[in-house]
């Protein structure tokens, strides 16, 4: 429990000095300089390895079913609004954030998972929702919501990762792998139902970082709450991995989803990697390999599965951006037509 409890402040402390050195590098006129040129020469690189890469080998989901790859990106938007439903349900009602704002962050941690290491998007959903305004919730609660999330993730999982072990034909390291992260999701429920327990008791109120989690730990009713959204969310995944298999002409097999997705998931919930996105399709590639898919239909699929994860998540974070953006500019743009309607009234009066 300890753990868990100071999580969220470590989390903070990293938080806030990744965020004051940023700050501090856009402050000067070199520090910007040098910000937008290292993030160009990145763009142009990043862009001329992907033409270079597609300009000699097809890309993956050019050779699948359209009706098929629409069904799958549609069914993993539901999951992207499952999983900000199920994040909400996280917060006490004074200090829950936007549903819009939650998906927004989920949508950015997609993004910016393509980049940088594990870990990076969960700093990349604090900074998004917190500056989705307005967010009552601090910094802390936001750390604490998404250890909670992962912790809820996990049991969400293990149904899943349960029935893939029993279904796999990939041999004993595969079901080992399975097991391992079903266990992993019971002990993980095991502690969301003990936490308001310990945190309702006379040892905890003598700390203070014991009195500040009391009324921030959710309630078993809240959490089984957020356990079926999420659940929900990994079961819309689910499907869309179900249609990718046999869109990319691997063939529809349920057991081969469960287990790409449970390899996935294991793989992001490693401390870190060398990209979230990137981490997930190799554990992802491996898994399929391990049951005997071929090589470039393993490689296929993963890459598939990652684009269509990155691109849903993209449309998200622009959609909410750009209702932010329109909400902020509207009473701006009343002002702007009333002030234009009055001056065309003054003009036709005098003029």
């Amino acid at each position: 429990m300890i753990a868990v409890s100071t999580a969220p402040f470590a989390f903070e402390r990293k938080y806030r000095v990744l965020v004051g050195a940023l700050a501090r590098s856009r402050g000067s006129r070199r520090g910007r300089w040098m910000l937008a040129v290292g993030s160009g020469a990145v763009v142009v690189v990043l862009v001329l390895l992907a033409a270079r890469h597609f300009a000699t080998t097809s890309w993956p989901l050019s050779n699948g079913h359209p009706a098929l790859l629409v069904a799958a990106g549609f069914l993993l938007l539901v999951a992207h609004a499952l999983k900000a439903y199920g994040w909400g349900r996280l917060f006490a009602s004074n200090e829950r954030p936007k549903l819009l704002a939650l998906a927004a962050g989920n949508g950015g941690a997609a993004l910016i998972g393509v980049v940088l290491p594990g870990r990076f998007d969960d700093a990349m959903r604090v900074a998004v929702v917190r500056r989705y305004r307005p967010c009552p919730a601090c910094v802390r609660a936001l750390c604490l919501s998404l250890v909670m999330l992962g912790l809820i993730d996990s049991a969400a999982l293990a149904p899943l990762a349960f029935t893939a072990a029993v279904a796999s034909t990939g041999g004993n390291g595969v079901r080992a792998g399975l097991a391992v992260v079903a266990v992993g999701g019971v002990a993980a429920a095991a502690l969301i139902v003990a936490a308001p327990h310990l945190m309702r008791s006379q040892r905890a109120a003598r700390f203070r970082l014991g009195r500040w989690l009391a009324p921030r730990t959710i309630s078993v009713r809240r959490a089984t709450q957020a356990w079926v959204l999420v659940s929900a969310c990994w079961l819309m995944r689910a499907a869309a991995l179900f249609l990718l298999l046999g869109a990319l002409g691997i063939g529809y097999s349920f057991p081969l989803a469960l287990l790409f997705l449970c390899a996935g998931a294991a793989a992001a919930a490693l401390p870190i990697g060398p990209a979230g996105a990137a981490t997930q399709v190799g554990a992802g590639t491996a898994a399929l390999l391990a049951s005997g898919v071929a090589a470039s239909q393993a490689l296929s699929v993963a890459v598939s599965v990652g684009v269509l994860g990155i691109l849903s998540g993209a449309m998200i974070f622009l959609v909410a951006v750009a209702w932010r953006t329109g909400l902020a500019l509207a009473p701006n743009r009343a002002a702007a037509f009333t002030f234009l309607r009055r001056r065309m009234a003054v003009a036709v009066r005098f003029g």
